[in-house]
């Protein structure tokens, strides 16, 4: 099992083959030129090829390497921030129009995946945001207050119902938003990824872009092998764009402070035990600011995460806490074991909003998802498709044009968010 990735293993066993790719070999033109097989790049190239562009991705290794495919799996409505923040900062015309479009981003989803018939585990029963604590539930009711104005079926749940659907009597209360679900993460951008190839995209793995030229009427994309010629080039690294000097617009990755997630999975439980927990199958996470989530997948595995990095001192300590926290969640799990184990980096930005950049003539990136990739990054990637197919200006995109800015102190908090949340927890359990 490989510590620094993603368990190559049972957990992608568990999800559909990839469609068939192969690296670039030679020199190919193109419309438009993606840079990255997750979320936002199969979701851009599916919709650029149903708008009749001809599109190549290029992917370093594999379709979902990065954080799409290392994802929790939660389908999540809206950014971490309170809703009321969007407009704050954003403005009146970019904050009501991210928010709209995000609220619905679920939506989307589901329904990309029902159309292409992506098998992925889907469930659209919702999502329970769960309060620790009297703090944790008030930070919920102003959630659910401003959700609510805004007409979004939010539900604010109390302990006892709360209990009812998760199955501990841990949490104070929390928040069922309808809007949300599950998915198998891995899957759904492997089977984005085959729409995109059955509508005419070329997806090429284990194509890394070594370098990127302007010829004055076209982009000249490198590969160790080949080469890509096209008009437009859509980035779509996130987290995983390198930081290397002189390589491929490294600015992306300098304003993303990596924040590591782990996922521990259980292996699949009796259906008797599996019934005591999550019987409505809704996926859960929690308020605390070291937050943990779970939900299940349709073998009956738990999958159960946290802040933190499976490497070093970490590996054993967030272990070894995965086993507490959920045998004080559900003691009926306690001795079963986890089977797989997996994480990956998070993009976080300094307002926990993401960013459109126009990194060059027709060179165009959103990132910093901060946690919310996968509904964000499938209407991101729509957005940029529409955008390069003329059919949305870039004044109605929901974000504005920025300049990359190098995050503050990004190496300092990066180091403290792995060894904080270490020291998290080894101290103990969840409550």
């Amino acid at each position: 099992m490989k510590n620094d990735s993603r368990s190559h293993g049972l957990w992608e066993r568990s999800a559909p083959p990839p469609p068939a790719t192969a690296p670039l070999n030679g020199d190919i033109d193109v419309d438009v030129a993606v840079i990255g097989a997750g979320f936002t790049g199969v979701s851009a190239a599916l919709h650029l090829a149903q708008g009749g562009a001809s599109v190549a991705v290029l992917e370093a290794v594999e379709i979902g390497f990065g954080g799409s495919g290392r994802n929790v799996g939660l389908v999540n409505a809206g950014m971490w921030v309170m809703p009321d923040e969007l407009p704050a900062v954003l403005g009146d015309t970019h904050g009501p129009r991210l928010l709209d479009l995000l609220g619905n981003g679920p939506s989307v989803v589901f329904d990309l995946i029902e159309r292409h018939g992506i098998a992925c585990e889907a469930e659209r029963q919702g999502t329970l945001h769960c309060a620790v604590g009297p703090k944790g539930f008030k930070e919920l009711q102003e959630r659910a207050r401003q959700w609510q104005e805004r007409g979004a079926p939010v539900h604010l749940l109390g302990a006892e119902e709360t209990a009812g659907k998760v199955g501990t009597s841990a949490y104070a209360g929390s928040l069922l938003d309808l809007r949300a679900g599950t998915i198998q993460p891995l899957a759904y951008a492997r089977g984005l990824a085959a729409a995109a190839i059955a509508a005419g995209a070329t997806v090429h793995t284990d194509s890394p872009v070594t370098s990127v030229a302007d010829e004055g009427s076209a982009w000249r994309l490198r590969t160790p092998r080949g080469s890509v010629r096209a008009a437009w080039v859509i980035v779509a690294t996130n987290a995983y764009t390198s930081a290397i000097p002189g390589g491929v617009w490294p600015e992306v990755r300098g304003e993303l402070v990596h924040l590591p997630y782990f996922n521990l999975a259980t292996k699949p439980l009796a259906d008797d035990l599996a019934r005591s927990i999550l019987p409505e199958r809704q996926g859960v996470w929690d308020t605390c600011e070291v937050l943990s989530s779970f939900r299940f997948d349709r073998q009956n595995r738990l999958v159960f995460g946290s802040v933190g990095a499976l490497r070093g001192t970490g590996l054993a300590i967030h272990r070894n806490w995965g086993r507490r926290a959920l045998a004080k969640l559900f003691p009926q799990l306690r001795g079963v074991e986890f089977e797989t184990e997996w994480y990956g980096q998070i993009g976080m930005t300094d307002n926990a909003l993401p960013r459109f950049h126009r990194l060059g003539r027709q060179v165009l990136s959103f990132s910093g998802y901060n946690g919310r990739g996968i509904a964000p990054g499938t209407v991101f990637g729509r957005c940029l498709a529409q955008r390069v197919l003329g059919t949305l200006s870039e004044a109605d995109l929901p974000l504005p044009v920025t300049d990359p800015e190098p995050a503050k102190y990004r190496v300092a908090k990066e180091a403290y968010y792995e060894v904080g949340a270490q020291l998290v927890h080894v101290a103990g359990a969840r409550f």
